[in-house]
């Protein structure tokens, strides 16, 4: 029996390299990397959209909260043994009005919504890791994403990791700070997508954890 883990997540789970403006292939992709180095015994389903949040919907673009189709996506790939959700990155949009305790509020409506979706998951319970973004560096304020994000983007990212462990411990989801990996970084374009690097450290870190959450 293979083992079907959806990552859930924004543009640095679809694979954007902010160094060419295109995507990561399939050999550069934390999600792809992820399957490789699992094995043949995991089905490593990518779920990954740009912009997409937690539950704010974005008055400017189309379908990007997470809450209006994680349904959806957990129904396509059913049954499901683990969905991993990487999202807040684009919650700390100044347009949005967040601060980090929201965000985290939201990801907590998030991950009820797929906790209850209970005909997906695999013997009938629910099992999710929330990862907790690695943090907006400090400078992007002086690149091209500068208008598009707003003010304050830094220290919300920063926090999100305190209030996602408490998310974590309130629903008893599995949880991982990802900004916590040794050498993860985002790439100089933007300060808020991963270097290719990052995207290997990344895939390395689930594989060790992956095994240890599955029955």
């Amino acid at each position: 029996m293979k083992r079907t883990i959806i990552c859930f997540g924004d543009s640095n789970t679809h694979g954007y390299c902010s160094e060419t403006g295109g995507r990561f292939d399939d050999t550069e992709r934390y999600p792809c990397l992820l399957g490789h180095l699992l094995g043949q015994n995991y089905l490593i389903r990518e779920e990954g959209q740009s912009g997409r949040t937690t539950v704010f919907e974005d008055p400017l673009f189309e379908s990007l909260s997470g809450l209006s189709v994680i349904f959806s996506c957990l129904m396509t790939h059913e049954p499901v043994d683990l969905l991993i959700i990487m999202l807040g990155t684009n919650d700390t949009k100044e347009r949005f009005g967040c601060n980090s305790q929201n965000i985290a509020k939201g990801l907590e409506r998030l991950a009820r919504k797929a906790m209850t979706t209970l005909d997906v998951w695999r013997g009938g319970k629910p099992n999710i890791l929330l990862v907790a973004p690695p943090p907006i560096e400090e400078g992007y304020e002086t690149t091209h994403v500068a208008n598009e994000m707003g003010k304050g983007c830094v220290e919300k990212s920063r926090l999100l990791a305190k209030y996602y462990q408490e998310t974590a411990d309130l629903l008893g989801c599995h949880f991982l700070d990802a900004g916590a990996i040794p050498g993860m970084r985002m790439h100089p374009n933007d300060y808020m997508h991963l270097t290719r690097e990052s995207h290997r450290l990344l895939a390395e870190r689930l594989a060790a954890v992956i095994p240890t959450l599955l029955p």
